[in-house]
């Protein structure tokens, strides 16, 4: 006798990740055919916190502490990755833009609706990685703010920034 499929989201990526549990959000989307955003609020709690889309300029300050990240923006038929550093912000019309010697974006602001601050293990090497994802109204993906990105175990300076940063921006009541 089968099983039928599960049809609570949160047990269907639960499910998913534990038989695929250094996949990308993104092709578990895809595959869970729900948008990426519901797959991270249905990931486990001690690998995902949402944070206040509201404090969006107030993070992207914040994010101006780090020396250096890694920003991957990516459509359905297109991803650029970039390593710089957050800065030389402005507003113009409905942009926030970002413009420094290593990064030159300009975010539709108003269209963020979701942020997450998330670790979970690397795709290509099972490190962990510490990051902070910013999602449209759609719940797809608008950019991505990797902290660390495989490769090495995040340090306890880096761990202890990332965990101030999603405790600052907690949504009220988590």
């Amino acid at each position: 006798m089968t099983t039928a499929p599960a049809t609570d989201p949160a047990i269907k990526v639960a499910d998913y990740f534990s038989d695929h549990p250094r996949a990308m959000t993104m092709v578990a989307a895809r595959e869970l055919e729900m948008p990426e955003a519901d797959v991270l609020r249905h990931l486990p709690g001690d690998r995902v916190s949402e944070l206040s889309a509201e404090r969006f300029t107030d993070m992207m300050d914040r994010l101006a502490d780090y020396e250096k990240v890694h920003v991957i923006v990516s459509n359905a038929a297109t991803t650029v990755e970039a390593f710089g550093q957050f800065g030389g912000f402005s507003t113009m019309g409905p942009f926030f833009n970002v413009q420094t010697k290593t990064l030159d974006m300009h975010i539709r602001h108003e269209q963020i609706a979701a942020v997450f601050a998330v670790e979970k293990p690397g795709h290509l090497d099972g490190v962990p990685t510490l990051s902070i994802q910013f999602y449209d109204r759609t719940g797809s993906s608008a950019f991505k703010v990797f902290l660390t990105f495989g490769q090495q175990v995040p340090s306890d300076e880096c761990r202890a920034r990332w965990t101030a940063f999603r405790e600052e921006f907690a949504l009220a009541g988590d």
